[in-house]
């Protein structure tokens, strides 16, 4: 059971346009979306690109295509608008030196005139082990400042930590406490004005009303600053203080290790490359770090929505495990109709040359025949791919796959091939049920041959591979000139 809904809630996911999207953000945003349609609340894509230097357009239209295919929608966004735009932080730059402005005035923050360099000679001097900014600038006399203008210093803009404790009900981790002591004086702004994440976030958030933040887990170190820095906007009129954090956990690869944009099952957008639902990529997303109940792994995302609850999400680290991922995609490929497998994987079939583009009477005749052999067959959209292609090929292009034919088509192989030619070379009616009478009265009866090395050899004669369609079936749509072309083949290689 799910916990009470809550009244208003706004949440956010807000990625960079930089390189290709990473699953782990995926996971972040379906569970935003779904906390956010299970209270009944907004949710709100913001695209955090102030890193000017790594952004790219390219990486934008990327994130737009991959949320329209996995059919996260937002309330308010690129697109959509809303009533707190604009959503690019690249073109929210008033709001925040506005933000900076008011912080600076009520006593908030203070100019830095410190370099990397003469940081880490006090640091090495004094045989201190904390790391990050001693406060040398902090409390700096107006003449000091003004000697450090005259000098033609630049100086960053810090935020003035609160001292004391800083603690905060995680709504995943439960209470977390840190110290200031360990919270250095960080910079909201670089020397030549331009406001780092650290500012944008938090304000962005403050102006967006946003009133939950589920994020990875490797944030939580920002968060005991981020909270004083809430605070302190709420007191100049921006916000209304924190909102709720959740601190979702790592999804690990290989060897236990975080999950890295250079791992290639990280690249979201290569999903739907390699056939995946969306459906079914969200249905395994959602398993990294939450369960719908003990015993089910399949639902959809209708059922996620009824049920998700952030308390639920499991704080430990979460294995990233292609196979299964492949499984629970097959899972949904069987919840489909033959008519809908056919509509997703025609795009497939086009771009591989199966089919033709547009599709053909006779094309769209004969798939409607295959699919339905294969439908039951195939975990993701590209396997139809090399399932139908034996079908659809242009008999001099038609080839065996190596591999396949040096296991099956030896010499015993051949042997076999032949008398499945002689067998239904003769048949008065080219059926499936007429070919596997005569298959199975040649080759099993009358040879004594197991079902599977009696039809292998056949099967790869015929359709190319090892792994097909049904055989007769196969051999009953292909027709009974390409069949018997193609055993002929097969004897003479």
């Amino acid at each position: 059971m799910s916990g009470p809904i809550i009244s208003g809630v706004r949440v956010r996911m807000a990625p960079s346009p930089t390189g290709s999207p990473h699953v782990g953000l995926v996971r972040t945003a379906l569970y935003n979306w779904a906390f956010a349609r299970h209270h009944g609340g907004t949710f709100v894509f913001r695209v955090e690109d102030t890193d000017v230097a790594r952004n790219t357009s390219e990486s934008y239209d990327a994130l737009l295509d991959l949320f329209g295919w996995l059919g996260l929608d937002w309330d308010e966004g690129p697109v959509v608008g809303g009533d707190h735009g604009p959503y690019l932080q690249s073109e929210r730059g008033d709001l925040y030196r506005d933000a900076l402005a008011r912080l600076a005035g009520a006593g908030h923050t203070y100019r830095c005139f410190c370099t990397t360099d003469e940081v880490d000679a006090r640091r090495k001097a004094s045989g201190s082990t904390l790391m990050g900014y001693d406060r040398f600038c902090r409390d700096l006399t107006p003449e000091q400042v003004a000697a450090y203008d005259d000098e033609g210093r630049s100086a960053a803009v810090r935020f003035r930590m609160p001292d004391g404790e800083i603690a905060f009900d995680d709504l995943v981790r439960g209470t977390i406490t840190f110290h200031s002591d360990n919270v250095p004086d960080y910079a909201l702004a670089r020397a030549n004005g331009d406001p780092l994440y650290t500012l944008v976030n938090p304000v962005d958030d403050a102006l967006m009303q946003i009133t939950h933040v589920l994020r990875g887990e490797d944030l939580l170190s920002s968060t005991p600053r981020q909270i004083p820095l809430y605070a302190a906007l709420a007191g100049v009129g921006i916000g209304t203080g924190a909102p709720s954090f959740g601190h979702l956990p790592y999804v690990m690869g290989q060897g236990n290790k975080k999950l890295s944009k250079r791992d290639p099952e990280a690249n979201a957008l290569g999903y739907r490359e390699a056939g995946f639902l969306p459906e079914g990529l969200l249905n395994y997303l959602a398993l990294l770090g939450w369960a719908i109940s003990g015993d089910r792994d399949i639902f959809s995302l209708e059922e996620m929505v009824e049920a998700f609850d952030i308390a639920d999400v499991n704080p430990n680290p979460a294995r990233f495990d292609t196979k299964k991922a492949d499984a629970i995609n097959g899972s949904h490929m069987r919840l489909l109709t033959t008519d809908d497998i056919t509509h997703r994987a025609l795009p497939f079939l086009k771009a591989a040359g199966v089919v033709s583009d547009p599709v053909s009477d006779a094309d769209a005749r004969l798939l409607e025949l295959a699919m339905p052999l294969v439908a039951e067959r195939i975990n993701k959209l590209t396997e139809s791919v090399d399932m139908l292609r034996f079908l659809f090929v242009e008999e001099s292009a038609f080839t065996l796959e190596e591999t396949d034919a040096e296991k099956l088509l030896d010499e015993a192989g051949v042997g076999i091939v032949k008398a499945a030619h002689d067998a239904v070379a003769g048949l008065e009616v080219w059926s499936t049920a007429a070919i596997q009478d005569s298959l199975q009265a040649t080759l099993v009866e009358g040879l004594g041959l197991k079902p599977r090395h009696a039809f292998g050899p056949v099967r790869v004669a015929v359709t190319g591979r090892r792994v097909s369609p049904p055989l007769f079936e196969s051999m009953e749509l292909l027709g009974r000139e390409r069949s018997l072309s193609r055993l002929q083949k097969a004897m003479d290689r």
